[in-house]
C-alpha cells in the first residue's frame, strides 16, 4: 500500500470527507494539521505552490481537494 499524507486544517469540510473516505477503506495516512503547524504548512505549498487543502500525497503523486475518483486510481480501490 502507498505512503498517505494528508495536509489538512480542522475546519475544512472536504479535509473531512477525505480522512472518512481513507477510514472507510482501510487505508492509514499521516495527518498534518497546517492551521498550526508553520513548518507542515511550507512543505505543503513548497509541493503544490499553493494554499488550498487538502493536499494528498499517495505514494509521491501530490492531489489538490478531495477528488475521490482520483484517489481511488491512484490508491487502486474499486
Amino acid at each position: 500500500m502507498k505512503n498517505v499524507t494528508i495536509y489538512s486544517t480542522p475546519t475544512c469540510v472536504y479535509c473531512n470527507m477525505a480522512k472518512t473516505f481513507f477510514k472507510a477503506n482501510g487505508i492509514s495516512f499521516t495527518e498534518h494539521d497546517v492551521a498550526s503547524d508553520i513548518t507542515k504548512r511550507k512543505e505543503m505549498i513548497d509541493k503544490t505552490g499553493q494554499m488550498g487543502v487538502p493536499v494528498i500525497d499517495a505514494g509521491g503523486e501530490v492531489i489538490v481537494g478531495f477528488d475521490e475518483v482520483k484517489l481511488k486510481s491512484v490508491l487502486g480501490i474499486k
